[in-house]
């Protein structure tokens, strides 16, 4: 399926009172494959995601929905979008064995619950921060240590756009995260184009702005809407976490900086780069072109006409797909890459189930072919 478009420019408690108006969670497509799936921390934004992504999922039978705070109450008392479904929060130390299993927990929990959730299922996705890195030395350097390192070489980066190859199979999948998933996709085919190789003279800054979702369920100061309405704030100007996995996937060091901004859905990511060499508009165009035209869930938008001339995360809220594009600015001998994705679809559950699909042989874009809605408000 080829889905990478190109605009030419200059050159996010109650059960159904009929069954039959609803399709319930885990409603499974008789003429493919089903598999079981549980999902662990369902109660948080990530979580509820994925129950979202894998109640249309024609593949996926969804057994399970854990949380601690909710267990026994329906999903729907929680997730408004899923009233009508019959599914109930379980206690997490109560899983039933399945197929998959999709942990949508806090940092520190999959790592130490690794060999419970290896157990209950075949496969284990990650959604949370705990096998994104690949060694014990960058986790001792960026985060607090890790308390389960045997298990790092097994993981598999989620990315499909760069791990299509090791996907198939794979029994820990480790999906990437928010800020890091849109830099990343934006800069990759400067580096497999050779615009960009990674060497110590080169300049890479990336800035993403991001929505308030990307901060979970669970409130805060900061957060609150009195505090987040309006902003255009700073947050982690240097040493966000996401640089160790953008410079681990990437190959190169770089400098990344974040902002929280008046958004509910989205992270957009405006990246300036400085190429050793000069570069046409043509090259670049040849570039993305080559990385991603034949990826189901990349659309090219770089210039052309209407209002939406550029990746915006709005023109993506709700879908698993990302854009990208670029502006080059020869005077100054830079290149200006943006991308913008929806944090919690293709920067989480969308990206989690891709990835899924994959390592299960499934047809990769089953649950995902959500097209978005235009016009919205804010994402």
């Amino acid at each position: 399926m080829t889905n990478g478009t190109a605009t030419a420019g200059d050159d996010e408690e109650s059960t159904a009172a009929d069954d039959e108006a609803t399709t319930a969670i885990g409603e499974e497509d008789t003429t493919g494959e089903s598999l079981t799936a549980t999902v662990v921390g369902a109660s948080g934004f990530a979580g509820g995601e994925l129950l979202r992504i894998l109640s249309g999922h024609p593949n996926f039978d969804l057994a399970g929905a854990t949380s601690r705070e909710y267990a026994g109450k329906s999903v729907g008392s929680v997730h408004p979008n899923l009233r009508g479904t019959d599914l109930r929060f379980s206690d997490p130390a109560d899983l039933d064995s399945v197929d998959v299993l999709f942990a949508a927990t806090p940092h520190g929990v999959s790592m130490a619950q690794i060999d419970v959730f290896y157990d209950a299922a075949d496969t284990v996705v990650d959604l949370s921060a705990d096998f994104r890195l690949n060694t014990a030395e960058q986790y001792d350097e960026w985060y607090d240590g890790h308390d389960a390192p045997e298990y790092l070489e097994e993981a598999v980066y989620a990315l499909p756009e760069l791990h299509r190859e090791e996907l198939p199979g794979a029994d820990l999948i480790a999906a990437g995260g928010c800020n890091a998933t849109a830099t990343i996709l934006g800069l990759y085919p400067l580096f497999e184009a050779g615009i960009l190789d990674g060497g110590a003279d080169e300049q890479i800054v990336a800035d993403v702005k991001v929505g308030s979702s990307e901060g979970g369920a669970t409130s805060s100061e900061a957060g609150s809407h009195a505090e987040r309405s309006g902003v255009v704030r700073p947050y982690a100007p240097t040493g966000h976490r996401h640089e160790a996995e953008i410079e681990q996937e990437l190959g190169t060091d770089m400098s990344f900086s974040a902002h929280a901004v008046d958004m509910v859905r989205g992270a957009a990511a405006t990246c300036h780069v400085f190429p050793d060499q000069p570069v046409s508009k043509g090259d670049l165009w040849s570039a993305f072109r080559e990385a991603y035209d034949e990826e189901p869930f990349v659309r090219l938008q770089s210039g052309g006409s209407g209002v939406y001339r550029y990746p915006e995360p709005k023109a993506v809220a709700g879908t698993n797909y990302a854009e990208v594009g670029f502006e080059l600015d020869p005077a100054n001998e830079r290149v200006v890459v943006f991308s913008a994705i929806d944090n919690l679809v293709k920067g989480t559950a969308g990206q989690a189930v891709h990835a899924a699909n994959l390592a299960l042989g499934l047809e990769e874009t089953a649950g995902l072919d959500f097209q978005g809605l235009h016009p919205v408000g804010s994402p």
